[in-house]
């Protein structure tokens, strides 16, 4: 967004924010597209315009992926319109596809910002185990037939945890940044349906990061590498020491955390 139109944005009575949860399969990411392309922001924005009366741009925690999904992302908006703030999710969610949704919404300060705001975020990786797949958790969870060690996967997830340098686990095309990263919580653990949940959670993470460090925690678990070759995969940083990205399908942004508990209002 080009300076002037951000302020004239920013002029406007009210920011809003809000969380969303989204199945990204039939989207491509979350970043607004330009048509006949769509992501989840174009129907967002178009649905908030005709709530609001107002040409809407959102800025939120983060830009996920195609066929990424999320359950806590957070977006947020300047706008004139007046709808109080308990009906918003309501009337938006009656023009939304039933594959995105609002949870709850909250007007909050005019320094608020959903993407530099936010002080951490968790996302979680799922992994379906079995003879055969499961129809019904394929579009959010990637299949692996083959038994995995979980305890040997968790070992190796542990060492990720604290502050490093993740280049190892950094995909080209994503946008110039330091690699270095802290990660608070990196657990791994069974679940009904036999689902295998990891879940990351960090101060930030670089393009592809979760999938690329997944990618190479499934070849720790199928005992094609040790929790010690994963160690000094981290530590050589360098992408061509890890293995191939994960599917998109599995990841699911959880949540994003912010100084204060937003939602409520100001």
């Amino acid at each position: 967004m080009k300076r002037e139109h951000k302020e004239e944005m920013r002029a406007r009575a009210r920011n809003i924010a809000l969380e969303i949860a989204y199945d990204g399969t039939a989207y491509c990411g979350f970043q607004r597209q330009r048509p006949p392309i769509y992501a989840v922001q174009n129907v967002l924005e178009e649905m908030l315009g005709r709530v609001f009366g107002d040409t809407i741009e959102l800025a939120a925690a983060g830009r996920t992926d195609t066929g990424v999904h999320a359950l806590g992302q957070v977006v947020n908006f300047f706008t004139d319109g007046r709808i109080p703030t308990e009906r918003i999710a309501r009337a938006v969610n009656s023009l939304l596809p039933s594959d995105i949704a609002v949870r709850r919404a909250a007007e909050v300060g005019r320094d608020f910002s959903a993407r530099h705001s936010a002080r951490s975020k968790s996302y979680i990786y799922r992994i379906q185990q079995g003879e055969t797949p499961n129809p019904l958790t394929a579009r959010y969870a990637y299949y692996e037939r083959r038994t995995l060690d979980i305890e040997a996967m968790q070992a190796a997830l542990g060492v990720i945890l604290g502050r490093h340098d993740f280049s190892s686990f950094r995909a080209s095309g994503g946008a110039s940044m330091s690699p270095v990263r802290t990660m608070f919580e990196a657990r791994i653990e069974k679940k009904v349906d036999a689902i295998i949940e990891c879940r990351i959670h960090g101060d930030g993470f670089l393009y592809h990061m979760v999938r690329n460090i997944v990618g190479t925690l499934l070849h720790v678990g199928l005992g094609n590498i040790t929790p010690e070759d994963f160690a000094t995969i981290l530590a050589a940083k360098s992408r061509s020491r890890a293995s191939a990205t994960a599917p998109a399908c599995g990841l699911c942004l959880e949540r994003v955390w912010y100084d204060r508990e937003i939602w409520q209002a100001v």
